[in-house]
């Protein structure tokens, strides 16, 4: 019998602050995931607490410990973004140009792995994948940075429930934020809500390279990339420029959706990007009210593709209008509980297993 979630934050409540409160009033829990016995989560600290707070970390740990069904607790101490500027205050650094020259892919500094989120056409929902997969790798203990690619339509950080613009102390470096365990940064933060990025090709490559190589992203397991949909200047340049660990497809299962994920899936074979698998997104549709299941979109479309390509299936997401008002509200429904936060579970477990992440 595994331990329940309010029993955990209850234990917690008795830990103490140097500075008064505990850390669950005080809202510095992050990514708490209980798998039978064992019980992950991340505390949330300021930067300039990080060395002060690890006895914090310690009677957490000890106090989640000592519960009669947990078998192992596991914390992770991690610093959320305080700007060394003003709050506002936009980067000193230009954003976008010509890519500067590079001898071939290049790793990003502290990054294990880079898995490239792709879709061959828009509106399958490849955005709220990314951000809730990297939400779900972070609840499984790991490190995770999360670049928003989309340079012309950036979401990310309204998902992630962040607007604060980042900083860049010394105009070479980007600040990234972090939200929900996850470091992100999106070109979102740097524009005005409205303000649109009317740019050729060449200023998408030279902003890409530089939220890669310019970004402060630290020690990292993971860094998920948000690619935009096509197969176009954006993808070509994060195949190039950087080692990609492999990429995962989304779709959703109705025919022409399939019909340029297949284009997605062939061009990261003519760049030579491993694809590591597909994921099936608004896959089915099951009414609140009265529980009936209905295929909006169709259903098994993209694991037909993968088994006839002998790719790897991922899973499935269902479709729910949850799913939506996470995304507005800017709280990604992996950071939860439910049907849909355990399926982006089963997917990001498989990635961990199979070293991806």
């Amino acid at each position: 019998m595994s331990v329940a979630k309010q029993q955990v934050l209850d234990a917690l409540k008795s830990v103490k602050l140097p500075d008064g409160g505990d850390p669950v009033s005080r809202d510095l829990i992050r990514a708490l995931a209980i798998e039978g016995g064992n019980v992950r989560f991340l505390l949330e600290v300021a930067p300039d607490q990080v060395k002060a707070m690890d006895p914090v970390r310690a009677a957490c740990e000890a106090a989640v410990a000592a519960l009669p069904a947990v078998d192992k607790a596991s914390v992770i101490l991690t610093a959320h973004t305080a700007s060394p500027k003003p709050a506002g205050q936009a980067p000193n650094l230009k954003i976008g140009g010509h890519p500067k020259p590079q001898s071939g892919p290049q790793p990003v500094p502290g990054v294990d792995h880079i898995l490239a989120i792709a879709s061959g056409k828009g509106g399958v929902g490849k955005s709220t994948v990314s951000s809730n997969l990297a939400v779900a790798l972070a609840r499984q203990g790991r490190r995770v940075g999360l670049l928003d690619a989309d340079i012309y339509g950036p979401s990310q950080h309204r998902m992630m429930g962040m607007n604060t613009r980042p900083a860049s102390p010394d105009g070479k470096e980007i600040i990234p934020l972090v939200a929900h365990g996850v470091t992100f940064i999106s070109m979102g933060l740097m524009l005005n809500e409205d303000e649109a990025v009317i740019w050729r090709g060449p200023m998408l490559m030279g902003a890409l390279q530089q939220l890669l190589g310019q970004v402060r992203w630290g020690d990292l397991d993971v860094l998920i990339v948000d690619l935009p949909p096509g197969t176009g200047d954006v993808q070509l340049t994060l195949a190039q420029k950087t080692n990609v660990t492999g990429a995962i497809v989304v779709s959703t299962p109705q025919d022409i959706a399939l019909l340029d994920a297949r284009k997605a899936l062939n061009m990261f074979t003519k760049l030579n990007t491993p694809v590591i698998g597909m994921i099936e997104n608004m896959s089915t549709y099951i009414c609140p009210n009265c529980g009936h299941e209905d295929q909006i979109f169709g259903h098994g479309g993209a694991k037909a593709d993968a088994e006839k390509m002998k790719l790897p299936f991922l899973g499935e997401i269902p479709l729910d209008i949850s799913v939506r008002l996470a995304g507005d509200e800017g709280v990604p429904l992996a950071a939860g509980d439910g049907p849909i936060a355990d399926a982006y579970a089963s997917i990001a477990r498989k990635l961990v297993a199979d070293g991806m992440a």
